[in-house]
């Protein structure tokens, strides 16, 4: 298995009423997901709002959850930033804060300008200067570009970039990351809807946001594809389907703040301009827990 494979999940940010971050909230959640069969957790992703945190609010954030975790569970810190010299800036604070690599997505502001030679640049100059493993991180839905096949393929070259987290749905691009990169190449998958097909087409595990509410089964469909047990494994993804839109592409990071509430967790207030979900949604997603045992799932002590 490549050296970042297995089932991930990127944590989300609490925040209190006062919009401050709640440092005890992360605390208590970081303890109840290190009880779960995850393979570590990732800090200030997408779900993170790492884009709404000041750089010294997350190198804060980075320090709570590397001080909770066990050095034998990988902590992955989201440390892109639309310049190259702030992204190895924050990749620099977040390695001496002890994070096993980053996951660093790609500029976007000036998008025409964003090229495949321009990419390659980018993280070429990121991957030099990290103390840490870089993991490229495509997330079009949110950025408007798409780290492309060839780029990914070039860039795998270097000794210090370890692999890709895709976020999006087209399993043709995410296969052809998988052909085009080495074996120890890690690719990881980002979207839950798609999760099974994107295992079945050679990816290494996955970052998903799901796996914070439903970590037993994303995990479980993990392991029914690597023991070619697709069935299983698409009756898991069916199952899951509902909750993993509610909390994908229909809700965002509010909707799964809303979730964790619902199973004991924090999500807290969403950072501004995001707003909570309405109780309308809210009460939904607690429904689509319920009915796979989620409001039960974790058993564990408050």
């Amino acid at each position: 298995m490549t050296r970042f494979s297995g089932i991930f999940t990127p944590i989300v940010t609490p925040f209190r009423a006062d919009d401050t971050v709640d440092d005890a909230a992360i605390r208590h959640n970081v303890s109840r997901w290190l009880r779960t069969p995850l393979t570590g957790l990732v800090v200030l992703g997408s779900n993170g709002e790492a884009a709404q945190l000041e750089d010294d609010e997350a190198d804060n954030v980075i320090e709570i959850v590397r001080a909770e975790m066990p050095r034998d569970r990988p902590l992955i810190a989201g440390t892109g930033r639309e310049s190259t010299k702030a992204t190895i800036a924050a990749t620099r604070r977040a390695a001496a804060l002890g994070v096993d690599a980053v996951l660093v997505r790609t500029p976007s502001f000036f998008k025409v300008q964003l090229t495949s030679d321009v990419f390659v640049r980018h993280y070429t100059a990121v991957a030099d200067a990290s103390p840490v493993p870089v993991l490229l991180y495509n997330v079009t839905m949110f950025t408007g570009v798409n780290l492309l096949p060839d780029a990914v393929e070039r860039l795998a070259a270097h000794p210090n970039i370890v692999g890709i987290k895709d976020s999006g749905s087209d399993i043709g691009q995410i296969a052809e990351y998988v052909a085009r990169t080495p074996d120890d190449f890690t690719v990881l998958a980002g979207s839950a809807t798609t999760l099974v097909h994107a295992l079945m087409a050679g990816c290494d595990g996955a970052i998903l946001a799901l796996a914070a509410l439903v970590p037993a089964e994303c995990v479980a469909m993990w392991n029914c594809v690597r023991q070619e047990q697709y069935a299983q494994a698409h009756a898991l993804q069916r199952s899951v389907m509902p909750l993993a839109r509610s909390i994908g592409t229909a809700n965002g990071v509010p909707g799964l703040k809303a979730a964790l509430d619902a199973i004991g967790l924090t999500g807290g207030m969403p950072r501004p301009p995001l707003v909570p979900v309405t109780a309308d949604t809210a009460a939904l997603i607690r429904r689509q827990l319920d009915a796979l045992g989620a409001l039960e799932q974790l058993q564990l002590e408050p």
